[in-house]
């Protein structure tokens, strides 16, 4: 295909990722029939369409790479990470919706548009490029996505030990020191998944959400049942930093184990695991949006968008 052609095909997968994992019914998430108080289904319907232009010129930067015409540190990730940010704000008005996901996902629209214009997706080379996007990030990257995250007010921020994004004097800091976005995220790598994720090279989503996604979809689940389980199994083995951010990490834990025990009751395979799946939704619930598992969702939504990528269609 060609490069026009080719961005194109990008960014609906990607926005087809995001659509399929926010209509899930998903435990302590928004979903097609359950919502927040402020923050409704209708605003992911909204916030994916909204990214659907950033996505696609993510993709034709990463073709730009491909083709030598953009340095890798030009390609601007925390600009597009900005920017789409922004486009998301001025759709809805349902509040921080998909910040964690884009993050993940920018990178990956990147990667795709200096792997796929080759032929066919191939996980480990989009991978690869992945890795030289991130290590390659700027000092300017980490200026925007910190705008991006105050576009944003994610809830639960809390205050880094070094650098915080609301502390007014960390942008000269940045500037002054030279430090890149991936600089960044290896300082708060240890308390916040999404920032782990870029700077291990996606282990989660890589190593487990989307092989596990895949497998469930090739033994014969439905779309709903493989995305549900997909999901109670990085939460089972990875405490939501979300969650430990907002109700600490112990609670975090707890969370995990019962969608653990969901799992080994059968999920929505037996009623036991449906019965415990119902009681541990409303318990994640009983306290608004406090429990909500939002870093998994967006680990999710990276990994479909490599499944929507490599082929995969409802």
């Amino acid at each position: 295909m060609g490069p026009e052609e080719c961005a194109d095909h990008i960014s609906k997968c990607l926005e087809l990722a995001i659509l399929l994992e926010a209509s899930v019914h998903k435990p302590g998430n928004v979903s097609v029939v359950t919502n927040f108080e402020s923050t409704r289904y209708e605003h992911f319907l909204a916030s994916a369409v909204a990214a659907r232009p950033s996505f696609k010129y993510a993709a034709e930067q990463g073709i730009g790479i491909q083709e030598d015409k953009i340095p890798v540190p030009d390609v601007g990730v925390g600009k597009m990470i900005k920017n789409c940010v922004a486009e998301i704000e001025s759709w809805q008005h349902g509040g921080n919706t998909l910040l964690g996901t884009i993050i993940l996902l920018v990178p990956i629209a990147v990667a795709a548009g200096m792997t796929l214009p080759d032929g066919e997706l191939e996980v480990a080379n989009l991978r690869r490029d992945m890795k030289t996007i991130v290590n390659s990030t700027t000092s300017k990257d980490a200026l925007d996505v910190y705008e991006a995250i105050r576009i944003a007010k994610p809830s639960g921020l809390g205050k880094a030990p070094k650098l915080d994004v609301n502390d007014p004097t960390s942008a000269s800091k940045i500037l002054q020191d030279k430090v890149t976005l991936f600089q960044i995220f290896k300082i708060a790598q240890n308390y916040d998944t999404i920032c782990s994720e870029w700077v291990l090279n996606y282990p989660i989503t890589f190593d487990l959400a989307y092989p596990f996604f895949s497998k469930r979809i090739a033994c014969g689940d439905d779309l709903n049942q493989a995305i549900l389980h997909t999901f109670l199994e990085v939460l089972a083995k990875y405490p939501d930093t979300f969650i430990a951010r907002k109700a600490g990490i112990d609670k975090a834990k707890e969370v995990s184990a019962e969608a653990a025990q969901i799992l080994s009751l059968g999920g929505l395979e037996t009623s036991d695991g449906k019965r415990c799946l119902a009681e541990f939704d409303a318990k994640l619930r009983r306290f608004s949006n406090l429990l909500n598992p939002g870093t998994t969702a967006d680990i999710l939504a990276a990994a479909l968008a490599l499944s929507t990528l490599g082929g995969y269609r409802p």
